[in-house]
């Protein structure tokens, strides 16, 4: 009787394990970890009054919508904010994680828990770190010229303040010299420190690209760990043609539908579309006609599988959904001469 017992025990035991094993919450928790390429980020030593994030990147690689309920952190000397909450297949977001350098000094970490509710409910924990300095301010915490024009040339004054650490100097200043350049004014001592005035200059000959880069102060601080700092830098210059959305997601398509989208395309001057190319023919495009500062472009897709997907489904013998994943460049030619491109994804069920 007590073996028997035993045997019912064992088999009682091994199949509430296989029930957790096969819970859609559990493997939720696996299947959202998946979700990002990275979980900590280190923002070693930053200045008082300096902008310091770092985005978390995300892509849905599913088929199922992925939806972010809240996001959440254990430290107030961070803030998180999802940049997008709802994720269609194959589209990307962001978890920006911002240090709050203005309230908080020393050295802080933080877990960022970030909850999903579908398709399963699930919990991701991202965790950051940092030191914030109190003898180094920064004003303004970051070099942010915005949006500029291809040509323009745009200058950001700073104020750079060392506090209670006599003959603390700047000794070098590193940063992208083709993009642009960096002067200091002569040192400013008080009782208590020094100040530098440093002006930074993006320079007209860049190309249109975005910015997103950083200027690194040197100093002779005997201290190795807080010898250098680096300050953010942010901007975009734009060319004369622009199109928006840059990237296109259109989400889950069935074989056989067709899905209406459009994108937008904007001069400072007026400009015709000449011409708008794609690699794959089942997009067709409708550019506005004549010349205009804004084109509202028209396009379709057709969810058809291509020939090698069709083939694949035909030798399967299976009855599993096969999907593939589209993802194409959209090139636009303008009466200006200017080449502006899009991307556009899809992925096709059937």
């Amino acid at each position: 009787m007590l073996a028997n017992r035993r045997v019912f025990f064992i088999f009682g035991l091994l199949g509430l394990l296989g029930g957790l094993c096969s819970n859609p919450d559990a493997r939720a928790q696996e299947w959202a970890k998946k979700l990002f390429s990275q979980s900590h980020h280190d923002f070693g030593s930053v200045s008082r009054n300096a902008k310091a994030e770092h985005r978390f990147l995300l892509e849905n690689s599913f088929e199922e919508d992925v939806h972010i309920a809240s996001v959440r952190s254990s430290c107030g000397c961070t803030t998180p904010t999802a940049t997008k909450t709802t994720l269609k297949s194959w589209e990307k977001g962001e978890i920006v994680a911002s240090f709050n350098t203005r309230t908080f000094t020393g050295s802080k970490s933080a877990v960022i828990t970030v909850v999903f509710d579908k398709p399963y409910y699930a919990e991701v924990q991202l965790t950051v770190a940092g030191t914030i300095r109190t003898d180094v301010s920064v004003e303004p915490g970051e070099i942010q010229f915005g949006d500029v024009e291809l040509g323009q040339k745009k200058t950001i004054d700073l104020r750079l303040s060392f506090t209670g650490r006599k003959g603390l100097e700047i000794v070098d200043v590193r940063g992208n010299a083709q993009a642009y350049e960096v002067r200091l004014d002569p040192p400013m001592y008080q009782p208590d420190g020094v100040t530098y005035r440093m002006h930074v200059s993006l320079k007209d000959t860049l190309q249109a690209s975005k910015i997103n880069d950083e200027v690194v102060i040197l100093t002779n601080d005997t201290n190795e760990k807080n010898r250098e700092f680096a300050i953010p830098v942010s901007g975009r210059v734009r060319p004369p043609i622009t199109v928006t959305p840059e990237s296109i997601a259109m989400g889950d398509i069935q074989s056989g539908e067709t899905r209406p989208q459009r994108f937008i395309v904007k001069g400072k001057k007026p400009f015709s579309i000449e011409l708008i190319t794609c690699e794959d023919p089942r997009f067709e495009f409708q550019p506005s006609p004549g010349e205009k500062t804004v084109h509202v472009v028209a396009f379709t897709f057709r969810g058809s599988l291509s020939e090698d997907q069709s083939a694949e489904k035909l030798a399967e013998k299976s009855a599993k959904k096969v999907a593939e994943k589209v993802q194409q460049k959209v090139v636009i030619m303008t009466s200006l001469g200017q080449q502006v491109e899009t991307t556009v994804s899809a992925r096709v069920l059937r």
